[in-house]
């Protein structure tokens, strides 16, 4: 895979993560349930027979 390639999808993984864990952490501000919840982040890719999910859940900290 070539640099351009490679550095392409690190710039589009880094989005994902990043605006994820806003999303995740908006959510869980207002939030007074104790979890954990249970998470789903689907991939998919136009013009590719591509679908890739990932699960796992997520525990709120008791501060």
């Amino acid at each position: 895979m070539s640099g351009e390639y490679n550095m392409s999808i690190r710039k589009f993984l880094k989005q994902v993560g990043v605006t994820s864990q806003q999303a995740i952490e908006d959510g869980l501000r207002g939030d007074n349930g104790s979890g954990p919840y249970e998470v789903e982040m689907v991939l998919r890719i136009k013009g590719l027979d591509i679908e890739h999910t990932v699960t796992g859940s997520i525990r709120k900290d008791e501060a």
